[in-house]
């Protein structure tokens, strides 16, 4: 059985201070690493600091720290810029939305601003580790790190790994994932990976079985649940996802795979009209606020 170094990065930047970048920098300063999150504005930065807070203090009430969360809150702290980002950060990854060009504006913006040594990671969901790597000077510290939706309950890492990653980076990522308690499957890099292209496949078939009245969204999800020990049906997963996030990456496998993931007309409509899930209270359920 191969082992992995199961040394903790020190310093740890996460670009991006949503749900997802708040949950990676919650698992990260949990685990004893010192985080920082860039955001765009202080707003943005506070927004994403009470975030990981409430994650600390729930995570406290629940389940009880190793430290106190007032401890954990210590080792957090944040930037508005990516110049201010720690240079000796020896891991950075980037959670800001599935846009392509987005994602490559701020590794390039990172590479000039740390030190050679450091990985950079993308927690992207289908877009490619390679192209995204293909703009930097130093691709071969590029890895896909795609954590899931809540990161701190969520048991899976995928690892993804582009030709020119190299295999020091992937083994490094290996126990950093092992060091904060979690799995991993290593994949190399394909659009949606494994873990997207086949949730998204199933989603994509729950919701046109919706649209084409099979039965109602709870009856679906609970076929799945109850018929296959899903710990979650399709549409709820998809509410707690985002119908928006779903919708862009089915666009992204419908461009790159073909027709087998094009998006189905009623989940198009349901972003058209804000019904995003449980961010905003109504997807294919409706979420109190």
């Amino acid at each position: 059985m191969t082992t992995y170094p199961r040394k903790l990065p020190a310093i740890v930047s996460v670009i991006g201070g949503g749900r997802m970048g708040a949950g990676i920098a919650q698992v990260f300063a949990t685990a004893g690493a010192t985080v920082t999150i860039v955001e765009a504005d202080r707003a943005a930065a506070d927004a994403a600091l009470q975030r990981v807070s409430a994650g600390i203090h729930r995570a406290a009430e629940k389940d009880g720290l190793v430290d106190t969360a007032e401890h954990v809150l210590s080792r957090l702290g944040t930037v508005c810029s990516i110049t201010e980002l720690p240079a000796d950060s020896e891991l950075v990854v980037e959670a800001v939305p599935e846009i392509f060009s987005a994602k490559v504006d701020v590794l390039t913006a990172v590479e000039k601003v740390v030190l050679p040594t450091a990985v950079l990671a993308s927690n992207t969901s289908s877009l490619s580790i390679t192209d995204l790597a293909a703009a930097l000077e130093h691709p071969q510290r590029v890895v896909g790190m795609h954590f899931f939706n809540p990161v701190p309950a969520s048991a899976l890492v995928e690892i993804v790994r582009a030709p020119e990653t190299s295999d020091e980076i992937v083994q490094t990522a290996l126990g950093w994932v092992r060091t904060l308690g979690k799995s991993e499957v290593v994949v190399c890099d394909s659009s949606g990976f494994a873990t997207s292209r086949l949730g998204v496949l199933l989603g994509l078939e729950a919701i046109r079985m919706l649209e084409e009245g099979v039965a109602d969204a709870e009856s679906i999800d609970r076929a799945m649940e109850l018929g296959y020990r899903h710990p979650m049906g399709p549409l709820r997963s998809t509410d707690l996802v985002g119908l928006d996030v779903r919708l862009a990456i089915a666009e992204h496998l419908y461009a790159t795979l073909g027709a087998r993931f094009q998006p189905p007309q009623l989940l198009r409509d349901k972003v058209a009209n804000g019904d995003l899930g449980r961010k905003t209270g109504q997807g294919f359920y409706h979420w109190p606020r």
